[in-house]
């Protein structure tokens, strides 16, 4: 049985984007349509709202939410340009991210993303393709283990579970997510009080195997270019990766082109900046983080496109 997913900073993030009821939005992670739901809940009969996601499950889920309003498309979100583009859209008015992994995809089993139970070692938010963390793992030199552990999972003993890990495939294959976390669990011997041992590597090798971090860097600068101005763009995240990527796009897409230090540059000779910040960062409440675990480490950055309207 699938578990519902409760979307973190829902209300937020939807009122940041100022919905109006003619509008077109894009929900460009739709997980189990909780963003997409009080969209809609805003939007007129001529309002529209395009969703993406690249989990077959979630669009499978997302067909019971039958609306004229909605199109779902299953889709990787760092294609989002490419999708408004096929379906004829230049602009929309508003588009909300949500990173990283949902409740029903750590809570399936089958799906290989969390050690709480054992399963096949998998990984995939889209398991037709790329490799599975199984496959990753087995082929991987140790150097590279290392350094994904390391670097996607601030793992501080990434090398020790790097050598464990290479080790332990010579005698057999690891197949499951009950033997990679028993294996980081006897190498890793001192941990944060509450956290598993295997928590930091497992967030890692998701993170790798979905190409996360490189679909956000992607993505962001193709909404900026499909947002109308005074279009909203809301950004959740629950890494502090991940939202040192939004950070640091958001800043520098508000500064604009900045000139080289020591050039005569006229300031009209550079581009503007494309957005301007709205607000500060938000992060859930006290009663939402008790309600919801998962909220603690959520994040909103909210940006408006810049320019003149039609």
């Amino acid at each position: 049985m699938e578990t519902a997913h409760v979307p973190v900073l829902a209300q937020e993030a939807v009122a940041a984007l100022a919905i109006r009821p003619d509008g077109i939005y894009v929900d460009a992670t739709f997980g189990r349509g909780g963003h997409s739901r009080l969209i809609l809940a805003q939007l007129g009969p001529a309002g529209r709202l395009v969703a993406l996601d690249r989990d077959p499950d979630a669009v499978r889920a997302g067909a019971a939410l039958q609306d004229a309003r909605l199109t779902l498309v299953q889709s990787a979100f760092s294609r989002l340009g490419a999708v408004l583009d096929e379906m004829g859209l230049t602009q929309v008015d508003g588009i909300l991210l949500d990173i990283g992994v949902s409740s029903p995809q750590l809570d399936d089993a089958t799906r290989g993303f969390s050690f709480r139970f054992d399963a096949p070692l998998d990984m995939r938010m889209d398991p037709g393709s790329g490799l599975s963390a199984a496959d990753w793992l087995a082929t991987a030199e140790e150097g590279e283990i290392s350094e994904v552990i390391r670097t996607y999972g601030e793992e501080r003993f990434a090398k020790s579970i790097a050598r464990a890990i290479v080790a332990a495939r010579q005698e057999a294959a690891i197949r499951s997510t009950g033997q990679l976390a028993s294996l980081i669990a006897a190498t890793v011997k001192k941990r944060e009080p509450g956290q598993h041992p295997a928590t930091r590597s497992f967030q890692a090798i998701r993170i790798y195997i979905n190409r996360e971090l490189e679909e956000l860097s992607a993505v962001l600068p193709q909404c900026v270019d499909k947002l109308k101005p005074g279009g909203r763009l809301a950004v959740i995240s629950f890494h502090s990766l991940e939202d040192r990527i939004v950070k640091r796009f958001m800043r520098d897409e508000a500064m604009g082109e900045q000139a080289p230090r020591r050039l005569p540059i006229q300031a009209a000779m550079l581009k503007p900046g494309r957005l301007r910040l709205v607000g500060r960062a938000q992060r859930a409440s006290g009663a939402e983080v008790a309600a919801n675990p998962r909220a603690r480490s959520a994040v909103l950055r909210v940006a408006e496109r810049m320019g003149e309207a039609a």
